[in-house]
């Protein structure tokens, strides 16, 4: 049964250069985080530590967001509370209403493109403008990220030289990336001077002193922030930690394990609003308290955003961010997915392999792909296992608990090897498709160790 992420899929592996050039480049973050990661030589201790904080903190949510609300609230800070995306939404615009605001210029945010934020805004006549260089390009182009960190990791210079001809009136075909970084920064540099409001993310908020930290390498946060009177943060009600102390640990973890850097370029610490101005806070539920409820997927939560899993999985490398249906791809996003909605998030959960490199590489060992695992064997449950595969399964199941005839199988096996392509090959194997069967070998392994010729270890 096709899918709509394996219909994607296709449609992104079809383009043959653009599959491997994509694969290439998520592998090379992948060896940058290796690389820093073997230059920690407590490194695994530090994801263990990152482990246990997040789950302290998560299952002690009523504590931590207290204190935090309380030091905030002292720091002069304006706290909402939003149990949705629509509560969210609605906070902002009467934010930014309240102050006749027109213009909102925001740094990359997960959680306002969970809420589908800026189109809500954008209809309400509030000009949204993204700073970071890759979500202001894929905004130029009316597309979502397909990447948490890197959101426009699929294109190539070439497409955003010519973007930037059409939107910026940039020189003809030059795609230089000095000359293309400077071309945005010019753009940009009029919205933040006329921005009326700006909104950040948060990657952390410290709860015994109510900071907003937030982590950028094009320092667009601190321009949003530092030229409006007001700041709105945007804050999921897991960004929560303990102290400063906890927050060393996930400094050293963060940049390593997203882009292969030491640290992000800016970890800029947010807790007072500037003189004259305003500083909100608006920390979001949007499902996550019901997910502290889940035994089996309650680790979810502790996810710090950084990419690692997407640029390791070979699924992702190959196919694509677009051809996920949730917008957060990757083994991360597949598991947050079927949190969120499992009826219409279903078919990513085929875009795995179990080969458990994003449980190996996950900053907060989060076990992404026994997860992954667990949605599997749930699917007939919610009535959207393929026929197909509960067919299969079916006669595999009877053939391996039917020992007479599994062995007559394995006996019959190498007639296959000599059987004409065409019946092998074709549009009820779905297997083949891209894959060449093995060679069966003419005796099995069972056989030769009854009749003596495996040497066993000891003799």
């Amino acid at each position: 049964m096709s899918t709509k992420h394996t219909e994607a899929a296709n449609r992104f592996i079809a383009n043959k250069e653009q599959e491997t050039w994509h694969n290439e480049t998520l592998w090379f973050v992948r060896e940058k985080r290796d690389k820093m990661a073997m230059d920690v030589p407590e490194w695994e201790e530090l994801r263990e530590l990152s482990s246990k904080i997040k789950m302290h903190t998560i299952t002690h949510l009523d504590k931590y967001a207290e204190e935090f609300t309380r030091n905030a609230e002292a720091n002069g800070v304006i706290v909402h509370w939003a149990k949705d995306a629509t509560e969210h939404n609605e906070i902002v615009y009467s934010i930014l209403s309240r102050h006749e605001a027109q213009k909102l210029v925001k740094s990359k945010s997960m959680l306002t493109e969970e809420c589908h934020m800026n189109p809500y805004l954008i209809e309400k006549g509030i000009d949204v403008v993204e700073s970071d260089l890759g979500e202001r390009i894929l905004q130029l182009m009316d597309e979502p990220p397909s990447h948490i960190v890197m959101p426009a990791i699929h294109l190539k210079r070439q497409e955003v030289g010519k973007l930037f001809e059409e939107k910026l009136h940039t020189e003809k075909d030059n795609s230089d990336p000095t000359y293309l970084t400077r071309a945005a920064r010019q753009h940009l540099r009029n919205e933040f001077l006329t921005a009326d409001v700006g909104m950040t993310g948060c990657n952390f908020a410290v709860a015994d002193t109510g900071d907003v930290v937030v982590c950028t390498n094009e320092g667009n946060a601190d321009m949003g922030t530092s030229l409006p009177k007001i700041h709105i943060v945007s804050m999921g009600l897991e960004k929560l930690i303990p102290n400063h102390k906890s927050l060393a640990v996930y400094s050293r973890l963060l940049a390593r394990s997203a882009t292969g850097q030491p640290v992000t370029s800016y970890m800029s610490h947010f807790r007072k609003p500037r003189e004259g101005g305003e500083m909100h806070i608006i920390i979001v539920d949007n499902g996550r308290s019901d997910i502290l409820g889940n035994d089996e997927h309650i680790q979810t939560l502790k996810c710090i955003r950084c990419g690692a899993c997407m640029n390791t999985c070979p699924v992702y490398r190959r196919s694509g961010g677009y051809s996920y249906t949730y917008f957060i791809p990757g083994p991360i996003g597949i598991n947050l997915g079927m949190l969120k909605n499992p009826e219409e998030y279903y078919d990513n959960v085929s875009a795995c392999s179990l080969c458990y490199s994003c449980n190996n590489v996950c900053p907060a060992k989060i076990d992404l792909a026994d997860q992954i695992y667990r949605w599997r064997q749930n699917l007939n449950s919610l009535g959207k296992a393929d026929t197909m595969k509960k067919i299969m399964s079916g006669g595999m199941k009877f053939l391996f608990t039917h020992p007479a005839l599994y062995k007559a199988g394995l006996k019959m096996a190498p007639i296959i090897n000599h059987m004409p392509r065409f019946l092998i090959y074709n549009g009820l194997n779905d297997w083949g498709k891209g894959r060449e069967l093995p060679k069966f070998a003419p005796e099995s392994f069972t056989s030769m160790w009854k009749k003596g010729k495996v040497q066993k270890k000891n003799e």
